[in-house]
């Protein structure tokens, strides 16, 4: 798994990544109420704000973490935005993109790197 300084986790599957918030941020956020995701088929540049959650204590919106292409979002968590606070690193993922450059994934935080970050 690879992070962000935004709090996203980043995981591959094989030629997508899956991308969710960190259990960090959920503690952060509080209790989610609502999930936008983006369309699928949408193209994005990192940093471009493309999920807006709200939470009983503010609204964010979740910036891309790479550049690349929504292949998949998680109509799930639409419908009950609490998984992503119950299971925020498997069932409460957001959605799943091909990164239009691969190699960009490796420039981002590990678990060790990003739990100094935290800290």
């Amino acid at each position: 798994m690879k992070f962000t300084e935004e709090h996203e986790w980043l995981k591959r599957d094989g030629d997508e990544v899956v991308v969710g918030i960190t259990e960090h941020a959920t503690e952060q956020l509080g209790d989610l109420v609502f999930v936008e995701l983006p369309e699928e088929g949408a193209k994005v540049a990192k940093g471009d704000e493309i999920v807006t959650i709200e939470s009983v204590k503010a609204a964010s919106d979740i910036l891309a973490p790479l550049d690349g292409t929504i292949t998949e979002v998680n109509e799930a968590i639409v419908e009950n935005p609490a998984l992503v606070n119950e299971d925020p690193m498997e069932a409460g993922w957001f959605f799943k993109m091909t990164l239009e450059t691969p190699s960009d994934l490796e420039e981002l935080m590990d678990e060790e790197a990003y739990t100094a970050f935290i800290a």
